[in-house]
């Protein structure tokens, strides 16, 4: 299965009130939620294809080791291309769709609105969390539910 994911908002909850922790990497924590969610997921046949803004500041190696570091070992990262065009994540989607042929199954994790536009079959993908609260085990259901429509 192909994980499109974000970060802000998935896997570090947005607290406009609260700075995040930072671990020793330089990057935010992940919720535990978000964490033990997220290994129920995925196994090692998986792929995340990060979505987030942070995308292109830190090499795959690096984010496989932020990924570590949190606790989830997964060997295949990949990343969308890096946003140069300041495209909205809808776009951002939408024109990796239109390069890439896709015969697995996949899933869209994000708290972007822009989503809500998705072409629908690219949105029936879609499962969007609350940007202040994150991935969370109420999530599992949708996601596994996307899963098995394939």
């Amino acid at each position: 299965m192909l994980f499109f994911l974000d970060i802000d908002g998935v896997m570090v909850p947005a607290k406009g009130w609260k700075s995040p922790e930072f671990l020793n990497d330089g990057f935010p924590a992940f919720s535990s939620k978000a964490i033990i969610t997220l290994q129920n997921l995925i196994s090692n046949e998986d792929t995340i294809l990060l979505t987030t803004s942070h995308k292109a500041k830190f090499s795959i190696e690096e984010w496989k080791n932020i990924f570590k570091n949190r606790g989830i070992n997964i060997e295949n990262i990949r990343a969308l291309p890096e946003n140069l065009n300041n495209l909205s994540r809808k776009d951002e989607i939408v024109n990796w769709f239109n390069v890439n042929s896709i015969d697995e199954d996949f899933v869209i994790i994000d708290d972007d609105k822009s989503l809500n536009e998705l072409p629908d079959f690219i949105k029936e993908n879609l499962v969007q969390t609350s940007p202040y609260i994150g991935l969370t085990e109420e999530h599992c259901e949708a996601i596994k539910s996307v899963s098995r429509k394939g």
